[in-house]
């Protein structure tokens, strides 16, 4: 397939929209620098739905900008059913765990793990988000651009140097308050491409919205009988609602970049309207990307052909650079490196909020005194910035993806089982530090070979929650029950305050 040239106002629309991000974090640099609290929480000054368009942009990665639409484009929208646990997952959040990440004051969600349990059990969720979270960056930069540059003539050690370097600097310099306003314009940007995307697509179809929706019930490109069915788990809808919400509880209650907006705020009221924002902003999500994968079958069943042997993974780009003007294509690309911007900047805050929060402060507060915590902060951004960017440069000259997968896939294993412990703690008073940590490991190998069986990624998901949890548990109640004082820490006294 010939490559597609990018074109002079494309890059000028590009360089634009770069350039404004840039100057975001310029613009945040005085005010993150105070203390740390303003370099972590922006002192709890941010608009609830600005945190919240944070917490949306922040978990839709540009990986899930084209992925999403190729799913529409190749089956139905059965995985958009998963997208609803949100509305299930948002109240029982509101209810059950924010309530402790506000009233700990946590600068990361691994905090509460040492109030719970023990400080095993936060250097222990600290250090496994972050080496994920590295490596998740360097994939987030990697796969969308490895997707544009096949179908354009795009250099893409250039355009990951610009990305995501220009991606490590406005962290660096804005602190959390920059990378929220940041991900407010790219969270706004995103949706509009996919939108202008949808919209362009529908006019050069032949009966426009009429056609798209025949092709959608006659080519059952919505839903079928084949999603709800027992002997098809990857597209059996229960599984995929449930497997999405442990997921969800997973991202919401154990993952620092998104935990980290709840103190963002400036009461717990302030948050539940930002979760409520990002609900809102996930639900319609559905229509939006995967109506765009649709559009897009339509338009290749009527309006245009793909070319032969055609690597779907690229779909969405390959539209945009053939199919839309100059200058407007250029902004819709911007929008792809948007959504892997917001995800890489918030990945890179939160790494350094860990490593600062859970490991010096904690542990060697009264070393390490000749640069102040957010000089040691923005020092940390970059150099986990530099090597997740080296890494994904390495892994676009070298072809070695499939060994970086395998470590992601080794470290992530440990994701949602934490979530399974943090529901544990909270849900429980008879869960101990012993039984999590046994709960933590086994879950992990279970995980382990789960994943190595190739069923479906949403039983994965299940039986890591509940592996977690019912291990967690069991050998709780074997041990001797702790003497520590859990009173604040759970449900049952959900009310009372906590005394270290």
């Amino acid at each position: 397939m010939n490559k597609i040239g990018f074109g002079t106002l494309n890059w000028v629309v590009l360089g634009t929209y770069l350039l404004a991000m840039l100057l975001v974090g310029v613009y945040f640099t005085r005010k993150a620098s105070k203390s740390t609290d303003a370099f972590f929480k922006a002192e709890g000054k941010i608009p609830a739905w600005a945190a919240g368009f944070s917490i949306y942009a922040t978990t839709l990665s540009a990986i899930t900008f084209m992925s999403t639409p190729e799913q529409a484009f190749l089956q139905d929208w059965s995985y958009s059913l998963g997208n609803l646990s949100i509305i299930v997952l948002i109240p029982i959040l509101i209810k059950f765990y924010v309530p402790f990440f506000r009233k700990l004051s946590v600068t990361t969600a691994y905090e509460y793990l040492e109030h719970r349990f023990n400080p095993v059990m936060r250097v222990l969720g600290s250090i496994l988000f972050m080496l994920y979270h590295i490596g998740r960056v360097a994939i987030v930069i990697y796969l969308p651009i490895l997707a544009i540059t096949s179908v354009t003539d795009i250099n893409p050690i250039v355009i990951a140097l610009f990305v995501g370097g220009l991606c490590i600097i406005y962290t660096f310099l804005g602190g959390i308050e920059g990378v929220i306003w940041s991900d407010v314009i790219q969270g706004i940007l995103l949706l509009g491409g996919a939108l202008l995307v949808i919209a362009v697509g529908t006019h050069y179809i032949k009966g426009g919205l009429g056609t798209v929706w025949n092709d959608a019930i006659s080519d059952h490109k919505l839903l079928s009988s084949l999603d709800f069915k027992t002997n098809m788990l990857s597209r059996f809808i229960p599984l995929i609602f449930a497997g999405q919400f442990f997921n969800g509880l997973y991202q919401y209650t154990g993952s620092q970049d998104v935990v980290q907006r709840y103190q963002t705020t400036s009461s717990m009221k302030e948050t539940v309207k930002s979760l409520w924002t990002n609900g809102f902003l996930a639900f319609i999500t559905i229509p939006i990307f995967y109506g765009m994968g649709t559009v897009l079958y339509s338009f290749y069943t009527h309006a245009a052909v793909l070319p032969k042997g055609f690597n779907t993974t690229a779909l969405v780009p390959y539209f945009i650079i053939k199919t839309l003007p100059a200058g407007l294509a250029g902004l819709v690309i911007a929008a792809i490196f948007a959504a892997a911007q917001s995800t890489v900047a918030s990945s890179l805050n939160a790494i350094s909020s860990c490593a600062i929060a859970d490991f010096r402060v904690r542990f060697f507060n009264n070393r390490f005194k000749q640069f102040s915590d957010v000089t040691w902060a923005r020092i940390i951004i970059i150099i986990s910035g530099l090597l997740s960017l080296g890494v994904a440069i390495y892994l676009m000259v070298s072809d070695q993806s499939q060994t970086w997968n395998l470590f992601l896939a080794i470290t992530g294993i440990f994701g949602v089982p934490l979530a399974g412990i943090f529901a544990v703690g909270i849900f429980t008073k008879r869960a101990n530090s012993t039984g999590v940590l046994v709960g933590l490991i086994a879950s992990a190998f279970l995980t382990y070979f789960a994943q190595r069986s190739e069923i479906s990624p949403f039983v994965v998901s299940c039986v890591s929650f509940a592996s977690a949890f019912i291990i967690s548990y069991v050998v709780s109640l074997i041990f001797k029950k702790s003497n520590k004082n859990i009173v604040g820490l759970t449900v049952q006294t959900i009310n009372e305050e906590y005394q270290k």
